[in-house]
């Protein structure tokens, strides 16, 4: 059982650090384009090389009344960049946005992902190309799943970074390890019966992605520096409970709200438009707020009646 359990943890350690690509494909890049005409936006193609020679591939989208304000978009594991295309519904509100592929991810380059150990270093290259080439007003991250925990993970050190929106971040690497070897059931299979193929995946993970397991940690990053954060989660979410959530709510050291959805709606911003209203209305991403490092109140279970209505497809 024991050698059996050493096999799976060295199989899911590998296949951790390589997912699979999505393609970006003539398709999708129409889509895209169709839904920036949509809102008045104009894309352009950007491209960044990070400090250790990666090339990453991405957009830069404007809406016609740019309010000067920019928002990253960090898109989940196995995605591209246009799986972040949902929240294009903030380029009507005047937000500029950045879409990059991650690397390892759509078409740029890499050759493994690191779940934030080298994209927080990523991500400063997009800042920095970022800023020489534009004006920037403020800037804000806003991810999903792998993206929400490189964009909280990315914020700590960079300080440019006025706040984070982060849906479905993992607490820190071991603990979504012990969720995915539950195979969505219990964590505590993956602590307990299932702890050897856990224990086997981290070290294979840690040998050949460099890191150590405990260094790649949200929960950590909102501690080191008191940037605002918005969390949101699905109640129902067994891949990544809301615990995840909860923990690293608990550890942010900045203004802060956490917001549980109630019921199993898959990937929050697939089905509603909370994301980019809260981003025009001020909770969370107003400018003035973050300046003012006002907190954003205490936790809510779930969405009000109000929000509720405002939960309708976009595309």
């Amino acid at each position: 059982m024991l050698v059996g359990a050493a096999a799976a943890g060295a199989t899911i350690g590998a296949s951790f650090l390589h997912p699979g690509r999505r393609a970006l494909t003539p398709s999708a890049i129409s889509s895209a384009n169709n839904a920036f005409r949509e809102v008045g936006a104009h894309s352009e193609n950007f491209d960044v090389k990070t400090s250790d020679g990666t090339l990453l591939h991405g957009w830069k989208v404007r809406p016609a009344n740019a309010n000067g304000d920019w928002v990253v978009l960090f898109h989940g594991v196995a995605d591209n960049r246009t799986g972040t295309l949902s929240y294009a519904e903030m380029l009507r509100h005047g937000y500029s946005v950045v879409m990059m592929d991650a690397r390892a991810h759509g078409e740029s380059e890499g050759s493994m992902a690191t779940y934030g150990w080298l994209e927080r270093d990523d991500s400063r290259s997009i800042d920095d190309a970022l800023f020489a080439s534009n004006e920037v007003g403020h800037l804000f991250y806003l991810g999903e799943s792998m993206g929400a925990a490189i964009a909280l993970q990315s914020a700590a050190v960079d300080p440019r970074v006025a706040g984070v929106v982060a849906e479905a971040s993992f607490a820190n690497l071991r603990e979504v390890t012990y969720d995915y070897a539950g195979l969505e059931i219990s964590p505590l299979l993956g602590k307990t019966l299932f702890r050897p193929a856990t224990m086997v995946a981290l070290a294979a993970a840690e040998k050949e992605g460099g890191f150590k397991a405990q260094n790649i940690s949200p929960v950590k990053a909102v501690a080191a520096r008191p940037f605002p954060v918005f969390l949101i989660c699905d109640a129902n979410d067994r891949r990544i409970p809301c615990r995840h959530s909860r923990m690293i709510y608990n550890a942010t050291a900045g203004p802060k709200e956490i917001w549980v959805v109630p019921w199993r709606s898959g990937r929050i911003r697939k089905n509603s438009k909370v994301a980019s209203s809260h981003f025009s209305s001020g909770l969370p991403v107003n400018p003035a707020r973050f300046k003012q490092r006002r907190a954003f109140g205490s936790k809510r279970q779930g969405l009000s009646s109000t929000d509720c209505q405002q939960i309708q497809p976009f595309f």
